[in-house]
Parts: structure tokens; C-alpha cells; sequence
């Protein structure tokens, strides 16, 4: 497929979605969250084993729209964030790992973008935070969840009912990102990283990200529950024996 504002790359097995809005400080309207779950999609069909998240120019996702959310009723406003919490789950639910390569701008829908994926690793540059506040909103596409689990409850509350923007090394030592790099390293680094992701076993990872997710969802009691489970199911599998033997024989692993 193609699309006027998003892009999907591919470098091997890994693929990179950027947001290619520039002038607009990559912004999201509808079009653009309709082609990136569409994106999102085909990244997932053509088995990719990591997935970057990026946008094109000076800035991450700078946020949502304003001009066309201003006057929208309660009604449109509850099927524009329904559209935005598709695009953030799809990236949450990804069946491999996703990166966010945070290069600028973070705010509003497009921090909610960056805390639905797996990995945060940020430029010197970078700014993010839930703005919403300041708009006579809260944040739409899933901070008020994902934000808390992240950097606690008293971070996230003042995060988001102050509309802090924190810079990158702040939001670093607050636990947004993994890892602060030059903006000249940004590109470089995250492809290292996706590699290294990309050549980990698909279904052991999968399986592992799904783990994760289900502690999250629930109580820590089903989560173990889930885990157990999981792990046992992955015994029997190509890629456990190939792995197990390959320690044994000290020797690399050649996963699926």
C-alpha cells in the first residue's frame, strides 16, 4: 500500500513506520491514524520482527489535530478517540517488538503514540508530555493507563495535570525513555537495537511481550498465572531446543 502521509520501510526483517507530516510537525489527523493502523497492519502480515515508530523532519508527533477537534461534539469526539486508541493499541498488541525514535516533539496523542510502544529511545532534542490540560481536555488515546505504569502515580498526575513538557535526559530519569542518545546517533542506534530485537526468536518474544501485557491488564496473581502457562508452551518449540543446544554446544542459535 501507499500513503500520502505515513511511510513503511523496510530493512530486512525489520520495518519502520514514520510519519511523514513535516510541515505539520507530524500532527495526526484522521487520514493519517487511518493509514497508520493500516501500516501498523501490514507490518504484522508481513511477519515483521520489530517495528519502529518515528516521524519525518524536526519532530516525533508534535500531537493530535487542534483545528479539527475544536469544535467537534461529544459524539465525534468519542469516535476520534476511538480511531486514536486503534492505532495505540495495534502498537501495543504488535506481535513483535515496536521502538518509538523519539526525534523531537513529543506531545498530547503523540506522547500516547510513544507510550504504546514496547521501547522509548530518545534524541537529545526530544520534549514530550501530555499538554491536554491546557486545551480543556485530558489526554484521549491512553495516558491516563499507560503513563502511571510507566513513571508512578505522582509523576503521571503532575504530568498530566500540569501539562509538564520534560526534556529528554528529565523524562529519561522519570522512566519514559530507555536510553537519551545524539540526535545525529538516533537513527543508528535504534536500527541496532531492531536488529538486535529482530534476530531474538519471533514466538519466544511474542510470547514474553504477551506476558508483559496480560501482568499489566490484570492482577499480578493472573499475570503469574498467564506466565506459567506460557512458559511452558514454548518447550517443544524450534526455536527452544535450537536455543537450549546452542548454549549447551556453545555455539550461536539459528532461530526461525
Amino acid at each position: 500500500m501507499s500513503w500520502d502521509t505515513v511511510r513503511l520501510e523496510w530493512d530486512d526483517t525489520v520495518a519502520t513506520l514514520t510519519v511523514d507530516r513535516p510541515d505539520a510537525l507530524n500532527a495526526l489527523n484522521v487520514d493519517t491514524l487511518e493509514a497508520m493502523s493500516e501500516a501498523i497492519a501490514e507490518a504484522a502480515a508481513e511477519d515483521a520482527r520489530a517495528l519502529v515508530l518515528t516521524g519525518a523532519g524536526d519532530a516525533f508527533i508534535a500531537g493530535a489535530d487542534i483545528k479539527y477537534m475544536q469544535d467537534l461534539s461529544a459524539e465525534a469526539a468519542q469516535e476520534w478517540g476511538e480511531l486514536g486508541h486503534e492505532v495505540a493499541n495495534a502498537l501495543e498488541a504488535f506481535p513483535a517488538p515496536t521502538i518509538a525514535a523519539v526525534n523531537g516533539y513529543a506531545f498530547g496523542g503523540g506522547c500516547e503514540m510513544a507510550l504504546a510502544c514496547d521501547l522509548r529511545v530518545a534524541a537529545e532534542s526530544a520534549l514530550i508530555g501530555n499538554t491536554e490540560i491546557d486545551l480543556g481536555i485530558i489526554p484521549g488515546w491512553g495516558a491516563t493507563q499507560r503513563l502511571p505504569r510507566l513513571v508512578g502515580d505522582e509523576t503521571a498526575r503532575r504530568m498530566i495535570f500540569l501539562g509538564e513538557r520534560l526534556d529528554a535526559d528529565s523524562a529519561a530519569e522519570a522512566g519514559l525513555f530507555g536510553e537519551v542518545v545524539a540526535d545525529d546517533d538516533l537513527a543508528d542506534v535504534v536500527s541496532e537495537l531492531a536488529d538486535r530485537l529482530a534476530a531474538k526468536p519471533a514466538f519466544a518474544m511474542w510470547t514474553a511481550k504477551q506476558a508483559i501485557n496480560q501482568g499489566q491488564e490484570g492482577s499480578q496473581g493472573s499475570g503469574l498465572a498467564y506466565e506459567k502457562r506460557a512458559f511452558a508452551s514454548l518447550f517443544g518449540t524450534h526455536d527452544q531446543r535450537e536455543g537450549m543446544a546452542a548454549f549447551v554446544e556453545d555455539r550461536e542459535p539459528e532461530f526461525e
